[in-house]
Formats: C-alpha cells, sequence, structure tokens
C-alpha cells in the first residue's frame, strides 16, 4: 500500500507545471540556462517526490509552481545583502522565499510563486576551488540548497544544517548521477 501512496504522490507531483525563470546577469559565465533550468527541475522534482509533506507546500491546492534565478556577481549579491538584510558582505546565495516565509500562503490562479534564488557566479567559482569540486557542482549544490529554502526549509542550527547538506548530496546524486 505504501509503494501505491508514493507513486500516486509522484503522479501528483509530475501533473503540475514547474516554471523555472532564470537570467544570467553575470558576464565572465556563459551558462546554458536550458540546461540549468533542466537539471533544477530534476531537483526540484526530487525534493517534492521525497520532501512535500514536510515543506510549505503541503496540505495546498495547486496546478502551478513558479520561482526565479538570477545569476549575477557577487557585487549584486553585496548590494542586495545590505539593502535587505542589512549585511555588509557578498554572498555566494540569497534566497526570498516568498511562499514559505508569507503567513498568508498567497495562491493566485491555482500557481504558487515560491520566490527567487539569486547566485553570485563568481561565488560559486570561488567555492568550488575551495571544495575542490567542479564549477557545475557547486552551481548545482547552491540550487539545491536555495529551493529548499524557498520549499521552507531552514538551518539555523548545525544539526539542521547537516540535514540540508545531506538533502542537497541527494538531490544531486539524482539529478546528476554524481556524489
Amino acid at each position: 500500500m505504501l509503494k501505491l501512496n508514493n507513486w500516486n504522490k509522484i503522479r501528483m507531483i509530475n501533473k503540475k507545471t514547474i516554471n523555472i525563470f532564470t537570467e544570467n546577469i553575470y558576464p565572465d559565465w556563459k551558462l546554458d540556462e536550458l540546461k540549468v533550468i533542466k537539471k533544477t527541475r530534476r531537483i526540484f522534482d526530487y525534493f517534492l517526490e521525497n520532501l512535500l509533506e514536510e515543506s510549505c507546500l503541503f496540505g495546498f491546492n495547486f496546478e502551478t509552481i513558479t520561482f526565479d534565478i538570477l545569476f549575477c556577481g557577487g557585487e549584486k549579491t553585496h548590494q542586495i545583502n545590505k539593502e535587505y538584510r542589512e549585511k555588509d558582505y557578498a554572498a555566494d546565495i540569497i534566497t526570498f522565499a516568498i511562499f514559505a516565509d508569507d503567513d498568508s500562503k498567497l495562491i493566485l490562479d491555482e500557481d504558487i510563486n515560491l520566490g527567487e534564488i539569486i547566485l553570485a557566479l563568481d561565488k560559486v567559482k570561488e567555492e568550488a576551488t575551495k571544495q575542490n569540486v567542479e564549477d557545475e557542482y557547486e552551481l548545482y549544490f547552491l540550487i539545491a540548497h536555495g529551493i529548499l529554502h524557498l520549499l521552507g526549509f531552514d538551518h539555523q542550527t548545525e544539526e539542521d544544517y547537516n540535514f540540508v547538506v545531506e538533502l542537497q548530496k541527494k538531490a544531486l546524486e539524482y539529478a546528476l548521477g554524481k556524489k
């Protein structure tokens, strides 16, 4: 019976429309945005299939999920950090989780706007070098991190952080076929 329930949950998820909008304003890394969207969709599907009941989406009726990803440089995330978060540094990722953080959980025309992920590609490259991984792996690792924030997951404690990182690794193994 459990397998049937999981199968029905996956069917329900697969019937949904997932809109992922991207924009790259960082001139030093020409991303294949279609490829990024496809892999991001696989990461998102993994999280929905495995974490739907724990996410901010659970219990809501919707037909479409939408979120944006802005690729920029550290200068832009520094500016956003100062303006919106009162922090004076360039971040590798900033996530505005509109749906998860809003108590009213506004759904318009059966569409849930989860929010926006902002990635500083120069910081992604720096972190990839530090972690001794490919730039692309670090990019998707951070996209997975941002998606978890959009779905309402946070990491205020070390235990929560380790949980989130483990989820990111599992999603990448599923989406990219890599550990």
